[in-house]
């Protein structure tokens, strides 16, 4: 009876660096669900490579001259539902019809003003960047994917203005980040937020993996298994599944299991059951919870179905520099390393080049 429950046990993980052990910090269990090996992240203002697990450890190598690969943190921060996303977009497209159509200034503000409940001072900030992306480049909408390419000095950038919620951005990056990197090329970084997701690297087939994630569409679930199921979120979802299930004890005869015991315990019975069947219950469930509870699989193939039914366009287009709606995204992963005033001296930098740079 001591063991029975449905919360599963949250733990700090410890960083620590690669060989020596010397400890470095702690970060949130949450955040290492989302890390991958040889991602770059910040802790205490330093960049760290992920190097390997043990247990509740994580090693980490110091000295990196790569950016960070994935956003900051954002805890418990709940993620835009795909509803909500899928109005915003309804709403993008109007927008979009009334600037293709040359309407007036004071029109067009007037509608935002009546259709969102805003005041005119917000009304005037939100037209200014709908114009200046609509100049830029083009406003992804609802029946539109915008994807932007660009090339820093560093790295390829592609950037998905996909508008559908972290949930299903998270699906659709993961599947086209695995497809990208089973094709013989190195692993892609990739950024997630609730109005799209980007890769980063050297070489990235993007053309090749939507045609495949377009043509393997009834596959997709196989395809994010895969994606997912050598991931440190897997392994995390399964402890917690298995402790639900009685096959790692809680307490026993009076005495608490640490966090840390339980996952390591949790780390061989993995091991065990994927040489025993992939269909096992408690590791499906766990891939159940990754794919439909963490991410939106539903939702997701949703997408997926519009695209290949032509209802959703996708439009790759080359940039020189992310447009407005996109730089936000490419931002994240810098977040941890600029002050605020850095911050805003990089906006207004970015808001004069794409002043500069319209489109033809």
């Amino acid at each position: 009876m001591t063991n029975i429950g449905t919360i599963p046990e949250e733990s700090f993980v410890e960083v620590k660096l690669a060989p020596s052990g010397e400890h470095i910090g702690m970060i949130d269990e949450g955040f290492l669900e989302r890390m991958k090996k040889g991602d770059v992240f910040v802790l205490g203002g330093t960049r760290y490579i992920y190097m390997y697990t043990r247990g509740m450890n994580l090693y980490v190598k110091s000295s990196v001259d790569r950016p960070p690969t994935i956003p900051s943190w954002f805890s418990e921060q709940l993620p835009l539902s795909f509803d909500s996303a899928l109005e915003i977009n309804r709403f993008r497209q109007l927008v979009k019809e009334k600037l293709e159509k040359n309407e007036k200034k004071h029109d067009i503000i007037k509608f935002i003003q009546q259709h969102l409940y805003v005041d005119d001072s917000t009304s005037e900030v939100i037209y200014q960047y709908f114009l200046e992306q609509n100049n830029f480049s083009e406003i992804p909408n609802i029946k539109t994917i915008t994807i932007e390419r660009y090339s820093d000095p560093r790295k390829n950038y592609v950037i998905v203005n996909s508008m559908y919620g972290r949930r299903v951005n998270d699906a659709l990056s993961r599947a086209l980040g695995y497809l990208m990197g089973s094709s013989g090329q190195r692993d892609v970084e990739i950024g997630i937020n609730d109005n799209g997701f980007y890769f980063a690297g050297e070489k990235l087939g993007i053309e090749r993996a939507l045609k495949e994630l377009n043509e393997k569409e009834k596959n997709f679930r196989q395809i994010l298994e895969e994606a997912v199921n050598r991931t440190d979120v897997l392994a995390r979802r399964f402890r917690h599944c298995a402790t639900r299930s009685l096959m790692i004890l809680r307490n026993y005869k009076g005495k608490n299991k640490s966090v840390g015991k339980q996952n390591i315990k949790s780390h061989f019975l993995l091991h065990a059951i994927k040489k025993i069947s992939k269909d096992f219950p408690i590791l499906r469930e766990a891939r159940r919870e990754v794919l439909e509870d963490l991410m939106d699989i539903e939702n997701a193939t949703q997408v997926l179905k519009w695209i290949k039914e032509k209802k959703v366009e996708i439009k790759i287009i080359d940039t020189k520099l992310p447009s407005p709606f996109a730089v936000n995204l490419i931002l994240d992963s810098y977040s941890d390393l600029l002050r605020m005033e850095d911050k805003h001296e990089f906006l207004k930098r970015m808001h004069e080049l794409h002043l500069k740079n319209k489109k033809e």
